[in-house]
């Protein structure tokens, strides 16, 4: 099957930006990056920490509204189209519901290749770079670590506390390369 989009699902600060970067320069052809720092950034500033929107409380919980939840089906199904039309893409999410979220992905691509790739690490490492980086909600990795995973079913899982990203990016190259 030939991949058309590779999903990096994993809690805040696992990486996976990084790694999206590392497979960007690795990777032969152009494949651009999006995901749900992407949507957050474009989304309209009155939806964020607004109730209709989306909520990340202290501690890290976070909460979506109704209109998060549109923007981000209408959201998903651009990114589907993009993919149909021949555009590859990476993915950088944070799936809070898990398998339902990874369900509605595969709606919005059809029948394109994905393959989908758990980003893992150790809840305390992420929670240690989270404090490191200072833009994140304390706690925000350890509320995702229970959730992002459940459910999921994936082609291939990386655990960026054991190996660098470059390490990373060439497990899923060579995948992709299959």
């Amino acid at each position: 099957m030939s991949h058309r989009v590779i999903v990096l699902n994993g809690i805040s600060s696992a990486g996976k930006t990084t790694l999206a970067q590392a497979l960007q320069n690795l990777l032969p052809d152009t494949w651009l990056t999006f995901g749900v720092d992407t949507l957050i950034t474009a989304m309209p500033l009155r939806l964020d920490g607004a109730p209709e929107g989306l909520l990340i409380h202290p501690g890290g919980a976070v909460t979506t509204g109704p209109a998060w939840r549109a923007m981000e089906d209408d959201w998903r199904l651009g990114i589907g189209a993009m993919a149909r039309a021949g555009v590859r893409i990476i993915l950088d999410e944070v799936l809070f519901r898990g398998g339902a979220d990874q369900r509605s992905w595969n709606d919005a691509f059809g029948d394109i290749g994905v393959l989908w790739v758990g980003v893992r690490i150790d809840p305390a490492l992420a929670a240690e770079r989270e404090l490191a980086r200072g833009d994140r909600v304390i706690g925000l990795a350890e509320k995702q670590a229970s959730i992002v995973h459940a459910g999921m079913a994936y082609d291939l899982e990386v655990d960026t506390g054991l190996l660098s990203p470059d390490e990373c990016a060439c497990r899923i190259a060579e995948r992709v390369a299959r």
